[in-house]
Formats: structure tokens, sequence, C-alpha cells
């Protein structure tokens, strides 16, 4: 295919007529129209019919101006990805995935290092379902995947969990929420409104052991796969919610709340997933250095 046949196409298409595409290509109207008669005949269709005075796509035209225009985007994306400035020098690209059952403050603790290297670096982050993430990693899409579980062995991919560390469980809730509690934690927990992570969570299932091993039988209110969301209600007092406690300083600061009690029993847990055995790239090593030392490290 003539690239340059397709990229007469593509503008005339644009532009709605050979007229104006010949005006913005500098180039003749005659030769525009010769240009495309060729890809017609490459291609084997028409790709345009006379409407009035001016042109519309058939319905061949509207399918190549599809991929024309992936074509000239991702040309568009290759020049800005390889071409650089004399001096300049090129980003380290670095693609992330977090699933969407982590908190959002830990996820941008974990992954604040990564922007904090010397090296310059281009962080792509996307949230997601744990299992689309993983096989987005396996495909090659992403270099990291962050979640509160590791990837097993039984799904078939190749890919490799490193700890970065574990944080107990705390309550928190609303003043006015607290006030309204009776007894002291975790009994003030019976009957009382109670916000929880969706059943697919490993928080959750934890959390359902632990109710039936105190006896505990909360008002369930809401369940949330967004923990953002899920704390949002718990500020208006709508229920009693759990936080990493690690998060405790920044939670109660942040979202006007107070700890009602910290369970050491309930766990969350934080990985990185990579298909590397061996950690090499350097947003990688920098985050789960940082998390050991720091953020779990404490």
């Amino acid at each position: 295919m003539n690239f340059k046949h397709l990229r007469y196409f593509w503008t005339v298409a644009k532009a709605g007529g050979v007229m104006r595409a010949g005006e913005q290509l500098h180039t003749s109207p005659q030769t525009l129209s010769g240009q495309i008669k060729q890809l017609e005949e490459w291609l084997g269709h028409d790709l345009f019919r006379k409407r009035g005075r001016g042109l519309e796509l058939t319905s061949e035209g509207r399918v190549a101006l599809g991929y024309a225009e992936q074509i000239f985007a991702l040309g568009d994306e290759l020049e800005k990805s390889v071409r650089l400035s004399r001096g300049q020098v090129k980003p380290l690209e670095f693609r992330v995935g977090v699933a969407d059952s982590i908190a959002k403050s830990v996820a941008y603790h974990l992954l604040e290092p990564a922007l904090g290297m010397p090296q310059q670096v281009h962080m792509t982050c996307q949230e997601g379902k744990f299992p689309e993430l993983i096989a987005q990693l396996s495909l090659h899409k992403l270099d990291l995947v962050l979640a509160d579980e590791p990837v097993s062995k039984k799904i078939g991919v190749k890919a490799f969990n490193h700890p970065l560390g574990t944080s107990g469980m705390s309550f928190l809730c609303a003043p006015g929420l607290r006030a309204e509690l009776q007894g002291d934690f975790p009994q003030c927990l019976q009957g009382a409104p109670m916000l929880i992570q969706g059943p697919m969570s490993s928080v959750r299932q934890q959390l359902d052991h632990w109710f039936n091993k105190y006896q505990l039988q909360p008002r369930l209110v809401g369940e949330f796969d967004d923990s953002a969301l899920m704390n949002a209600f718990g500020r208006e007092g709508r229920g009693v919610f759990t936080s990493p406690t690690v998060l405790d300083d920044e939670t109660t600061a942040q979202f006007g709340v107070e700890v009602i009690g910290r369970s050491s029993e309930l766990v969350e847990e934080f990985f990185a997933i990579s298909v590397e055995r061996r950690i090499t790239h350097p947003c990688v090593a920098a985050i789960t250095k940082a998390a050991k030392a720091d953020l779990f490290g404490k």
C-alpha cells in the first residue's frame, strides 16, 4: 500500500471534499483525485460517492477511514516517542496497573518513589480488576501490578509476587456516629451501621470470619469495590469502615474521622507483581525498596 495515497484519502475525508483538502495539502484537486483513484483500485472498492456537490464515504470508505485514523495516530505516537530534541533525555516508561481493591492513599505512597528517582519517568497508571490487570501484565502491556493478593500459579500466567509489606486494619467512623455506639471495641460494632469491602476482596473474607469469631452482627449498610468511595460515605457518618492501620494519621486528618479500634488479626498484604523473577526495572526496584523501608517498615 502507498501510504501517501492513504494520507490523501484521509485528508479528503476529514476536509469533506477534494477542493478543501487540496488547499490544505497545497495540491491540485486533479492530483488528489488521481491518487485516491489509485488507492481505490488497489483496495478493489470505491471509497467515496458523489452527493450533491460534495463527496461522502461509502461503507468501505468508512472502514478505511477508521484504519487510517489508527495508522496515523500510531505514527504520531511513534514520532513523539522516538524523536527527541537535541540534548533531551528520553523519559523512562513505566506502565503500572493498580487493583481497585487497594486504597488510593496506599497506591500513592507505593508509587510515589518511582517519580522521585533522579531519572525522568513517564508513568502510565491504570486501575482495574485484578484478573484483568494480570492478563495485561502477561501480554507485556504493563510493567507492574500492585495488588492486595498474590497471583496464583493455578492461572497459568508467568508472573512473580514480590511482597511489599503488611498492615493490620483499623475501624473508623465519624465523631457523631462514634457517640451513638454502645460499649467498648469490638462489642460496639454489634448492630452498628457498617461499610465494608466487596465480596471479592481479600479483606472482606477476613472480616466475615472475624465477625463470626467475635459473634458480632453489624448492620451492613453498603459494600464497595472502591475504597475511596467507602471512605467518603464513612466521612459523612453513614457507617463504620476499615482502613489499613499504616494510614491512620492520614485517614483521620483527611476525613475527619476517629479510630474506634484496631485488629492485628485482620491483615492486608500488598504485592508488586511483575514478569521478572529478579527485579531489574528501576521504578519497580524503587517501589519495593521504599515500601519495605518506609511505608511498612515504620
